[in-house]
């Protein structure tokens, strides 16, 4: 009788001991769970916060000379791309002809960098040329030969001198994109005015 007793005790310690134990388990499993998935949802939130963070940065507002400047410029070179194109059909001298192609060339390529410049700013761009520029390339349009030649290389040397200006004040702006590309486009224009002012000495005698 005393052995069955005592091995009922063992029996029962057994089971309260396996049941605890299992209790304890079962509980540090819930709190596992519910700590993996606090960190699923921290993890979450973190991934939602940081792409809205990334999203404003990426909206980069411009100040408004800056925005000046991309509208007159985009004017600018709007012109240039149609009067050179219009020299490599009006134009009479090799050279005028010559410096119509790298105006469509380098002003195309000009004009496409500051479309996408001005599309991140969420600045619309002129699809007209303003008049300040329409008043030119009306005035060239009843020309041709040496008179074109004469009028469109004396025009590109002033306008020239003025997109200069106009770039070199916008490379000390503010705005890190626009300040950027006025710089890189800057040489190009002075390059530009170099040929305009060759041509020129050439079609004016």
């Amino acid at each position: 009788m005393k052995k069955l007793t005592i091995s009922s005790l063992i029996a029962f310690m057994l089971v309260t001991g396996f049941g605890c134990n299992s209790n304890k388990s079962n509980s540090e499993n819930s709190t596992d769970n519910t700590s993996a998935s606090g960190t699923a949802s921290d993890s979450s939130g973190m991934t939602s916060s940081d792409t809205t963070a990334s999203s404003t940065m990426n909206a980069t507002p411009t100040n408004q000379s800056a925005n000046d400047f991309m509208l007159k410029a985009a004017s600018g070179g709007m012109m240039e791309v149609e009067l050179g194109k219009m020299a490599q059909e009006k134009g009479s001298n090799a050279d005028v002809k010559a410096f119509g192609q790298k105006m469509v060339e380098d002003h195309g390529k000009a004009n496409a960098e500051l479309k996408t410049l001005a599309a991140a700013k969420n600045v619309t761009l002129p699809v007209d040329l303003i008049a300040e520029h329409q008043k030119h390339v009306d005035a060239m349009k009843a020309m041709s030969g040496a008179d074109f030649d004469k009028h469109y290389m004396s025009m590109m040397v002033d306008d020239h001198k003025k997109d200069i200006a106009e770039f070199e004040k916008a490379t000390q702006n503010e705005d890190a994109e626009v300040k950027g590309f006025a710089s890189k486009t800057l040489p190009v224009l002075k390059m530009h005015l170099d040929m305009a002012q060759k041509a020129n000495a050439k079609v004016s005698k």
